[in-house]
């Protein structure tokens, strides 16, 4: 019955999305991607999901079945709360970066290699997103760094 329910919450978040998505576009008679693409796009991939779960069978779990972690489960929720709320201020960069240490952390992952990992991550969706799409993300901190205070 949970994947029931959280297929409800899927359809009702993502349809959301996706009808709000249509009033961004503003811009899309200059863009070919108008600022709504994105959004529409998740709310269909959350509405596809959330049917998915709603419809499919729920076989009952095997004998000696073990609980979800929840510790690391609510390491990686916390960890993403934190990335919304800090994703201007610390900027794509270093936001994207600190929640992957936090996650991969959070579940076992050994710290140097976790680290490399979600640096390299977040600079390779930063080359694609911000390079090659031409969707701005915010520099936050680092334009401190690579401007100075006064730049």
């Amino acid at each position: 019955m949970n994947d029931q329910i959280l297929g409800a919450s899927c359809i009702a978040t993502g349809a959301y999305l996706a009808w709000t998505a249509v009033d961004y576009s503003i811009l899309a008679a200059v863009e070919p991607v108008g600022p709504g693409t994105f959004p529409a796009l998740l709310g269909g991939l959350l509405v596809g999901g959330g049917l998915w779960l709603v419809l499919r069978p729920c076989p009952l779990p095997p004998p000696g079945a073990q609980a979800p972690p929840w510790p690391p489960v609510a390491a990686t929720m916390s960890a993403v709360l934190a990335y919304a709320l800090l994703f201007e201020w610390l900027g794509f960069v270093l936001a994207t970066a600190l929640m992957a240490l936090a996650v991969g952390l959070a579940f076992s992952g050994p710290w140097k290699r976790v680290l490399a990992g979600g640096a390299v991550l977040a600079g390779l969706l930063y080359l694609l997103f911000d390079r090659l799409l031409g969707v701005r993300l915010p520099p936050g901190l680092l334009s401190l760094v690579l401007t100075g205070p006064g730049g």
